[in-house]
């Protein structure tokens, strides 16, 4: 008797390989209540400020961090500023995709940029190696949690998911093909601009996918839609195909 209940635990406990339907999820890519734009801010914000964790651990950082670490060191200015610049230029490459933005993919850009500089600018340099871990750690967690309320707002995915699959959709693709060229480009090129590459950025390698089905798997247990058609109802997202693999 005792073995059903456990059952249910275990299930419960999967992350997320779609997209939960929320309360909070807006109605269309550029119409939100103001509870909906709070938690998209509030998801983004989360985002870039685990973010900043990974910049400040010193032990390496994402991908696309390292190219925004690159290029402003070359060009001499802040990180934000210049992981503004490459969401930009990167949805600048949407155009022959015929991609469509949204709120979420603006608010992507401006918001997560902003995160990201408060925070390598106020967060405390850890003192040792266990500090340099647990920054990394809870940068990732803090990345999947906030991906989980950003993307369950369905307002439009980031510049970056967006180039993504529209490849794979332009393209035909495979999604995690598509994605593991994107970023070893992104990386390389990144890394001969003098951005940080180290253990920080194979553990984000390593841990992003489960850090962000679990904060999708929180989110849509925190966000329960009551009138949902089922307690665990999710929507197949076009926008992040890779979710259902």
């Amino acid at each position: 008797m005792w073995l059903y209940p456990q059952v249910d635990i275990l299930s419960w406990l999967k992350p997320a390989r779609t997209i939960p339907v929320t309360r909070w999820r807006a109605p269309s890519r550029w119409r939100a209540k103001p509870p909906t734009l709070g938690i998209l801010v509030l998801g983004l914000y989360l985002f870039g400020t685990g973010d900043a964790l990974l910049v400040v651990s010193g032990l390496g950082v994402s991908p696309w961090t390292v190219l925004g670490q690159g290029l402003g060191d070359r060009l001499g200015i802040s990180i934000g500023l210049a992981t503004f610049i490459v969401s930009v230029a990167v949805l600048l490459l949407w155009i022959p995709l015929r991609e469509v933005p949204g709120l979420g993919t603006v608010a992507n850009a401006i918001v997560i940029a902003i995160a990201l500089q408060v925070g390598v600018m106020f967060l405390p340099d850890p003192t040792n190696v266990v500090m340099q871990f647990a920054f990394v750690l809870v940068g990732i967690l803090m990345i999947g949690f906030g991906s989980g309320l950003y993307l369950t707002t369905r307002l439009g995915p980031g510049p970056r998911d967006g180039w993504m699959t529209g490849i794979h959709l332009r393209t035909g693709w495979p999604v995690s093909a598509v994605r593991l060229c994107i970023e070893v480009v992104v990386l390389a090129a990144g890394w001969l601009l003098g951005g940080t590459v180290g253990i920080g950025t194979v553990m984000f390698a390593l841990l992003i996918g489960p850090s962000v089905g679990y904060g999708l798997m929180l989110a849509g247990a925190i966000g329960r839609d009551p009138n949902a058609a089922e307690p665990n109802a999710v929507e197949q997202d076009m926008d992040f195909p890779e979710l259902d693999a």
